[in-house]
């Protein structure tokens, strides 16, 4: 998760570009998603995170992105023409930046009616899509544009479901491919997400598999044990509204990377080995 930077330093992590060129993608912070086919070396996906105020974006810092970020003429809105620049270099390389909206500070709640929720959403996609001379909103990244957008909410926040719609309908408006995700916890359904899960059509969920007692950590061999991957699987390939949505493997990236359920590389093996016979299984997402 580029700009997550749990450790707080300004110089805790690289620059975004970094993660696209390297083949080495242990740098503090860094999420990403792996083996969706979509280029030539491990990681295709990488979030940029996190957009954790909607209606006031001017809170918005991308964990210590500010400073190499200036602010926009009498606001305190963030213009990072680093991000700009690192964003269209990894498009260059075939690799997807999607902004990842909510994470644990969200504070918000959602939204008072779906209403709001579709005027903001219009908000983002104007701040953070492709650019429209006709808009008159700031856009932090520039002429940038992200390829889509992950939704990631810790609590239950009210008229989630209308917001990510929006922005499902913005992005097939284009007829170009972008992505609509959701980072949702591994027990089913999911406390936080479950409307926008059960109304939306996702392209992708990278399911937290752990903080919980359904993690990769639980797996036993030949049965799964409390590890649900099937579960999620039937939610896909019966419940979904995109019946063709891909399930990830979630997992910390290190022991210091979650609360529990790190699994050593070993073990991880025989956890992919064991998701890869669910005909939904896309991939892996490191935390």
């Amino acid at each position: 998760m580029f700009r997550q930077n749990s450790i707080n330093r300004a110089d805790g992590q690289q620059r975004l570009a970094t993660y696209c060129s390297s083949k080495d993608h242990t740098h503090h912070g860094l999420r990403c998603f792996i083996n969706l086919g979509l280029s030539d070396t491990a990681v295709n996906i990488i979030p940029v995170a996190f957009l954790n105020s909607i209606k006031n974006p001017t809170l918005v810092n991308f964990a210590n992105a500010g400073d190499n970020c200036t602010t926009f003429p009498g606001t305190q809105l963030l213009s990072c023409p680093q991000i700009e620049e690192d964003i269209k270099t990894c498009q260059s390389l075939g690799k997807s930046i999607i902004l990842s909206v909510g994470g644990a500070t969200y504070t918000e709640g959602g939204f008072a009616s779906a209403a709001e929720a579709t005027t903001w959403a219009t908000k983002v996609w104007e701040m953070f899509g492709p650019a429209n001379p006709s808009s008159t909103s700031l856009r932090p990244f520039g002429s940038a544009s992200v390829d889509g957008f992950d939704m990631d909410f810790e609590a239950v926040s009210r008229n989630m479901a209308p917001f990510a719609a929006t922005l499902r309908q913005l992005m097939d408006a284009t007829g170009r491919k972008y992505f609509l995700s959701a980072a949702p916890q591994c027990p089913f359904p999911d406390a936080a997400m479950g409307e926008m899960l059960s109304q939306v059509a996702f392209d992708f969920v990278s399911v937290q598999f752990y903080n919980n007692y359904c993690g990769a950590n639980s797996y036993v061999p030949g049965t799964g044990g409390n590890y649900n991957f099937a579960r999620w699987d039937q939610w896909a390939r019966t419940e979904s509204v995109n019946k063709n949505v891909k399930v990830l493997l979630g997992v910390p990236g290190s022991p210091s990377a979650a609360g529990s359920g790190y699994v050593s590389g070993e073990q991880l093996r025989s956890v992919i080995q064991y998701s890869k016979q669910f005909a939904s299984f896309g991939g892996v997402m490191v935390w």
